[in-house]
């Protein structure tokens, strides 16, 4: 059996987005994650479905496995011919034992790379609003561990240099020794009105961050009962945070939001989400799929042209019915004097890339809009072509029929309900870490309840204190049937709307 390899990646400091490009490389090419606490969860989305997951997370008071065992683990998976890629927070450089763990691996004969990732000291006072340097406060900055090895009998730290040697000073894992830390600072020289600042949490939605100076400041942890993981910022760049504290002021800070849309849409809500200063977390209740039986697809596709109206309801039904146009090698000049509408502006932005112009847009983004929008317009033997989901609702079909118009359903796709991480979400749900719960579908709201009820839970004791957001009418009527009370519906049925929405609720 061949040898595998070991990448030693940094994951930064929380925010999954401060991951460096080679270090999520390294995450989708293992065979084996081995990933601590201190590593963003939603970096673990994008390892492989047959990747091996490994916690080996570690809090001050418990560590799941001891350093050694984690040590020979990686050699263990390795020698078994594995890619493992050991996920640490921050970068493993920097009192992350990295060194500890290559050692065994070069004893062992075994290949590794050191991927080298953003440190906490540096980003997360970035992310307070306090650069650790800056030309008019100091030019040094010196990174200090503030908890060290238990077992030796003496510090390491020669306090006498460090309290003056730099302008500023962060130190890792010492909120247990604060006291001690700023006794020894204050003992050596430092004055004792020198700005602290602590952050817990940095660059993630939970950011807390207190400011102080060493007289003060451990009396202010103590009442506000400060705990970490945190880091302590010593000096006066600390200042700079009243001015240019840019995170904290982002309009959905502190917020982690569930997106519960399709696996394949929920990047656009989520990027939207996540430049407003909230953490998106998806959960993709929906699986779209294509649809079993292509008969009917394929027998409308040869008719294209005998078409009046060709209605899309949704840019799913869109992008499927143009995945199908090419597959058959149908022209899409077929469409020939087929007039075209469409429910919603995201439809007819994608209608208008593959080079066809929408002749109605309703201003409701609903299907009783769109059908006031065209019936003055609609004609008895008219033929209608409406490509949609298989669980699309019949109100639109049936209106045209009753109008005496021929209707062409074609199931373009299908939707299944996906399940695949409902356990990490009741988990999220049950530690009241998400904020907000974004519906855009029925379907998502009641393949959310399915999909939490599966794992045993009592849903609506579940989300009790969410604020839930619905993307419109039909969606909050299913949410209300499911017994979820809606915080706020969006006053526009669009993805724009649900996050003006979003940021609405966030201010309650």
């Amino acid at each position: 059996m061949s040898k595998g390899k070991v990448y030693l990646i940094g994951a930064g400091p929380g925010d999954p987005g401060l991951i460096t490009v080679k270090g999520l490389e390294c995450i989708k090419k293992a065979e084996v994650l081995v990933y601590d606490r201190l590593s963003s969860p939603r970096l673990l989305a994008h390892a492989s479905t047959d990747c091996e997951l490994i916690y080996v997370g570690k809090k001050p008071d418990r560590h799941t496995l001891r350093q050694e065992e984690i040590n020979q683990l990686l050699v263990d998976k390795a020698l078994e011919g594995k890619v493992v890629t050991r996920l640490k927070g921050g970068d493993p450089c920097i009192f992350g034992r990295v060194g500890e763990e290559a050692e065994l691996l070069v004893d062992n004969g075994l290949e590794f790379e050191i991927v080298p990732g953003i440190t906490s000291g540096i980003a997360v006072p970035a992310y307070a609003g306090i650069p650790v340097t800056h030309r008019d406060y100091n030019s040094s900055f010196a990174i200090v561990t503030g908890h060290e090895d238990p077992e030796k009998n003496e510090s390491n730290i020669d306090w006498s240099k460090l309290a003056t040697a730099t302008g500023t000073i962060a130190f890792y894992m010492g909120i247990s020794n604060l006291p001690s830390i700023v006794s020894n600072l204050v003992k050596h020289g430092r004055p004792a009105t020198t700005p602290v600042a602590l952050i817990r949490w940095g660059t993630r939605p939970e950011q807390w961050t207190l400011t102080g100076t060493l007289e003060t400041i451990v009396e202010i942890v103590e009442r506000e009962q400060f705990t970490s993981p945190a880091i302590i910022l010593v000096g006066e760049v600390v200042k700079l945070r009243e001015k240019l504290n840019w995170y904290e002021k982002k309009p959905l800070f502190g917020q982690r939001v569930l997106v519960t849309r399709a696996r394949s849409q929920a990047s656009d809500l989520s990027d939207m989400i996540e430049e407003l200063g909230g953490e998106p977390y998806e959960f993709p209740t929906i699986k779209i799929l294509p649809p079993v039986d292509r008969k009917p697809i394929d027998a409308a596709l040869n008719e294209l042209s005998t078409f009046d109206w060709v209605i899309f309801t949704s840019p799913n039904g869109v992008s499927h019915f143009m995945k199908y146009l090419k597959e058959n090698k149908v022209d899409i000049r077929n469409f020939g004097n087929a007039k075209i509408a469409c429910v919603g502006p995201k439809t007819a932005e994608i209608l208008e890339g593959y080079g066809l112009n929408v002749d109605v847009l309703p201003a409701q983004f609903i299907a009783e809009g769109l059908l006031d929008a065209i019936e003055d317009q609609l004609k008895p033997g008219q033929k209608v072509l409406l490509p949609r989901a298989d669980i699309a609702r019949k109100m639109l079909p049936e209106e045209l029929k009753k109008r005496g118009l021929e209707v062409t359903e074609i199931d373009t796709y299908e939707t299944k309900m996906d399940a695949s991480n409902a356990d990490e979400v009741v988990e999220l749900l049950q530690e009241k870490r998400i904020q907000i719960i974004t519906f855009t579908s029925s379907s998502t709201a009641s393949n959310f309840y399915e999909a939490l009820t599966s794992t045993g839970q009592d849903v609506l004791e579940l989300i009790k204190g969410v604020k839930i957001v619905s993307i419109g009418a039909m969606t909050t009527q299913t949410c209300q049937k499911l017994g979820f009370e809606v915080a706020i519906e969006a006053e526009e049925s669009t993805l724009n709307g649900l996050v003006n929405a979003t940021i609405e609720v966030a201010k309650k």
